[in-house]
């Protein structure tokens, strides 16, 4: 009997639930907008298909979705309101409304009533919603003292205007362009092709107060062909602190991709060096705006949301702009990939940091990985002067010396005069190779590695742009052995990291390099064995004997004060006779440098002119 009670209970309790509530189908409503798919959701019949409507009204907001959820629900009868709150996250701004919808209960389910209004309020039947951003002002860059880097400048775009050709004439004139121009015809004449019939199509951007530009005459000679004013951020010049400083331009489809609806088509962004790893903050926040678009022809549109833009924020760099261009000047005529640092010792700060175009592209100052050769000979003093000898400690100098079947031997014009038992600052003057390596035994690998970590050479930093501060290995055998106390074998360093090295041998402690202002490097952990005064002060000693009484002699008279120097010169590749890198660092006054060509004669053939030409221009 007690079983029949409870089943006939359940029965009872099921029939007086009645009708489903109507807020489970608002809120299956809701949770179909935000994903922009309400296939599933339950619609009275009749009318537009929901989903291929919604698809048309929100496909020119470049995938924004929005986020939407059931404020309330009234039901009255057969007939239900719910009211929908929706946010869309616009770029930094939220565009917030509510609009109700109705509900019909049609065949024991709660039905929706479709509109366009449901999307948008006010949304008429073939309105359709469409998002425009107006970029905001992009922030500088900025060198030293806060001069302006990189920063707006004007140009001169070069393209076809559409308006202004028949339809039958676009694929020829866009072709006579592109070889007035000198870029690929097909590439080009197909994109105008296929660009809208009130395009502008670009085909080069040329600097207003530069050449390159067609002249008046040669556009007037193709049809639809124009030439129109605009800006752009640049440098000072085209090539002024390439490839750290990037560039900026049309957003490409991965950028876009990538930023999940930050960047639209056609956006300015940085597409490389600084512009693009510190391009979120140059850049700001654009100004969004949302609109209603009407079919009709000729209706104008009508807004119904906009944000406010935020101007971007200026990077500080510690560049200083005369010495930058100097270096990139000084560079400009090497044929092979090349650089020049330059640091101040007292704080660390990067004034130069200039890669040459025989680099194509590549950041040869910072990011490169080369033998640093004979300017490593100082940290192999340095090692050798813990070890017990000193300056006047008198070192073998011997015209070769075989190591394991391996014969090393001085550059070829070192000077007779100083073979022998020599003084280890004589070694270090003349840059005698077979001094260095005799004296192995005095230099363990390990005790090597950390006196290059004491002048800044290996230690990771992150000096918020990507750079490579040198490597030595700790363990090393034979004549990889040998090589290492002439800073080759396995040994590997950047032009920064030896301009570096330089810096804190003139400061007499480990330097930091720092490249931007308003966030300085943190220092690497503190070196197992730091740079003592004494130390330091016999470093100095070796490295000004360089210019006093060896190889740097012609820096000797360099205008504004005394410089140090040490030459260096790195074998590489297989070829007989080897090929060479060529190196020199130097320091005078408040200035440390690294030069460096991939391919040279040695290091005071071919890197001291130019670090001589690059001292003589700091001093002026």
């Amino acid at each position: 009997m007690m079983c029949v009670l409870a089943l006939t209970a359940a029965v009872l309790a099921a029939c007086s639930s009645g009708r489903p509530d109507a807020r489970d189908a608002a809120d299956e409503l809701a949770a179909g907008l935000t994903r922009q798919d309400v296939s599933k959701v339950p619609f009275v019949a009749g009318g537009r298909e929901p989903q291929a409507d919604l698809e048309r009204i929100v496909k020119s907001m470049d995938g924004a979705k929005p986020k939407v959820s059931v404020e309330d629900v009234s039901e009255d009868d057969d007939t239900a309101t719910a009211t929908l709150r929706s946010t869309w996250t616009l770029s930094d701004d939220d565009w917030t409304y509510s609009t109700p919808v109705t509900l019909s209960y049609v065949g024991e389910t709660w039905q929706v009533r479709w509109s366009a209004a449901v999307v948008a309020p006010d949304l008429a039947a073939d309105d359709r919603l469409r998002l425009r951003t107006t970029l905001a002002d992009r922030g500088d860059i900025l060198g030293a003292g806060d001069t302006p880097i990189v920063t707006e400048r004007d140009v001169r775009r070069v393209g076809i205007d559409k308006t202004k050709v028949d339809a039958a004439q676009v694929d020829a004139s866009a072709r006579a362009l592109a070889q007035l121009v000198d870029i690929d015809a097909d590439a080009y004449a197909k994109r105008v092709t296929q660009a809208g019939a009130q395009a502008f199509v670009l085909a080069l951007v040329v600097r207003a107060d530069g050449g390159g530009a067609p002249s008046q005459e040669q556009l007037a000679g193709v049809p639809g062909a124009v030439q129109l004013a605009g800006s752009l951020p640049l440098a000072p010049t085209r090539t002024f602190g390439q490839p750290m400083l990037g560039v900026v331009g049309e957003a490409t489809a991965e950028i876009v991709q990538k930023s999940k609806g930050a960047v639209q088509s056609g956006d300015m962004v940085g597409l490389s060096g600084l512009a693009l790893r510190y391009d979120r903050q140059l850049r700001g926040t654009p100004a969004v705006t949302v609109e209603a678009v009407p079919s009709a022809a000729g209706a104008e549109p009508r807004e119904l949301f906009a944000g406010k833009a935020v101007a971007g924020k200026p990077l500080r760099t510690t560049i200083d702009v005369d010495l930058q261009a100097s270096a990139d000047d000084i560079l400009a005529d090497v044929g092979p990939a090349s650089a020049i640092v330059a640091i101040r010792p007292s704080t660390g700060a990067v004034v130069a940091l200039s890669s040459g175009p025989g680099g194509d592209g590549s950041d040869t100052a910072a990011g490169g990985r080369f033998p640093p050769g004979s300017t490593f000979k100082l940290v192999t003093a340095l090692t050798l002067l813990r070890s017990g000898l000193t300056p006047s400690t008198d070192v073998p100098c011997t015209p070769s010396i075989t190591v394991d079947g391996r014969t090393f031997t001085n550059y070829s014009d070192y000077p007779g005069s100083a073979i022998g038992d020599i003084p280890l600052r004589s070694a270090i003057a003349n840059s005698c190779n077979t001094a260095m390596i005799a004296e192995r035994d005095k230099a363990p690998q390990a005790d090597l590695a950390d006196a290059a970590a004491a002048l800044g050479l290996g230690p990771d930093l992150d000096l918020g742009y990507p750079a490579f501060l040198g490597s030595v290995p700790t363990e090393a055998e034979g004549t990889e052995r040998a090589a290492s106390m002439i800073g080759q074998g396995r040994i590997e360093a950047s032009p920064l990291a030896m301009a570096v090295v330089a810096a804190s041998i003139a400061k007499g402690e480990r330097v930091t390099p720092t490249l931007l202002a308003d966030t300085p490097t943190t220092a690497a952990a503190a070196a197992k064995k730091p740079l003592s005064p004494q130390e330091a002060s016999q470093l100095q000693e070796l490295f000004r004997g360089v210019v006093t009484d060896g190889s740097g002699r012609f820096l000797s008279d360099v205008p504004g004060g005394p410089v140090s120097a040490k030459t260096g010169t790195a074998e590489f590749g297989t070829d007989t006779p080897p090929r060479t890198h060529a190196w020199m660092i130097a320091t005078q006054g408040d200035l440390a440098v690294a030069v460096f060509v991939a391919e040279g004669e040695s290091g005071s053939q071919t890197a001291g002119p130019l670090l001589e030409t690059f001292l003589r221009s700091a001093a002026s």
